[in-house]
């Protein structure tokens, strides 16, 4: 095993290049499995365990339900993979034979689309009738269905990075129906934990769509009005106070250019408005943003204290570059 034995001389390109064209020559299942539990293990936000990966493994896209007779035993999964990956023993987490396996993985060209692949993948899984059946109370028992978490967590992520039309697709089917689905409890659960076990249900798809920042998914839930776009959860963000919060410009842009969105309304009962945010939590580009669309950077909050001195407040120059001569010129129109 590469992790056991010196590589002090060793070729390991050569090595991985060789490996991959070996597993690529596999019968059968053999190569997508072994490629695409290679791309689990390089491009996952956290390691997978076992489990986790023999039913991500186990998901065909085009499908309505998990099919258990796709989940491959353990050894198949690791033969796959021609002693690349391990099992850790205490954690059951698949890890990289050697530490420089991941860097090699992660060059351009090695695993072409595998941000698409994993999204998609997360998406059908969240979207089969197995798991839209599963009660939302129900967060705390999901042996059964192990890559329901990872899934509902980190979906976004890599739908935001490598969106394909068919991931759009399963994004909006999902989130037409998200303010019922198990998802909601365990992505609301990791993001607010001192607001669960009750979230409320207010938490929209398009909330959603701004905390992870996918544009065109903002876009087309904006087109189909099947959101309000002044909708609060239940700590009083709208779609657009997250999308300022997490920094997501894309999102923030296309809900400021709809009808009837005041940027200058205050969004707290401290007064605080969008731009008082920004110029806080946000960076020089959503503070742009929010100038742009018009908002007040005089708009002070119920203590008197504007954008403009909260930015200097925390001696953010850029910000007060930006809001400074802005705030000049409202003054002297005012």
């Amino acid at each position: 095993m590469l992790q056991k034995v010196t590589t002090v001389g060793v070729d390991l390109d050569s090595v991985y290049d060789q490996t991959l064209q070996q597993i690529k020559e596999q019968k059968g299942d053999r190569p997508r499995l072994g490629m695409e539990a290679l791309m689990w293990v390089s491009y996952a936000e956290r390691p997978l365990r076992i489990d986790e990966l023999r039913h991500a493994l186990a998901v065909d896209v085009e499908g309505t339900d998990l099919d258990h007779k796709n989940i491959q035993p353990r050894d198949t999964v690791l033969g796959s993979c021609l002693g690349l990956v391990f099992v850790d023993k205490k954690t059951s987490i698949v890890r990289p034979i050697h530490d420089t396996l991941e860097e090699y993985l992660s060059r351009p060209g090695i695993l072409p689309g595998a941000h698409k692949i994993l999204g998609e993948t997360c998406l059908a899984y969240l979207n089969y009738d197995q798991i839209k059946g599963l009660p939302d109370n129900k967060v705390g028992d999901l042996g059964h269905m192990p890559f329901l978490e990872y899934s509902a967590l980190y979906w976004g992520v890599h739908a935001k990075i490598e969106l394909s039309d068919q991931a759009k697709a399963l994004a909006l089917e999902l989130l037409n129906q998200y303010e019922t689905h198990i998802s909601f409890a365990l992505s609301f659960k990791k993001m607010w934990p001192l607001y669960f076990p009750k979230p409320g249900r207010r938490f929209t798809g398009l909330h959603c769509a701004c905390y992870f920042g996918i544009d065109a998914v903002v876009a087309a839930l904006i087109e189909m009005k099947i959101c309000d776009i002044s909708q609060k959860d239940s700590r009083s963000y709208t779609p657009l106070m997250l999308a300022v919060h997490r920094g997501n410009h894309g999102a923030a842009k296309l809900l400021l250019a709809c009808d009837g969105v005041n940027p200058d309304k205050p969004q707290n009962i401290s007064g605080q408005t969008l731009l008082w945010w920004a110029s806080v939590w946000g960076d020089e580009e959503m503070v742009r943003l929010l100038i742009q669309a018009g908002a007040n950077p005089n708009k002070a909050d119920n203590n008197g204290q504007t954008p403009l001195m909260m930015a200097s407040r925390y001696r953010d120059m850029r910000k007060v570059a930006l809001l400074r001569p802005q705030a000049i010129t409202m003054s002297d129109l005012g």
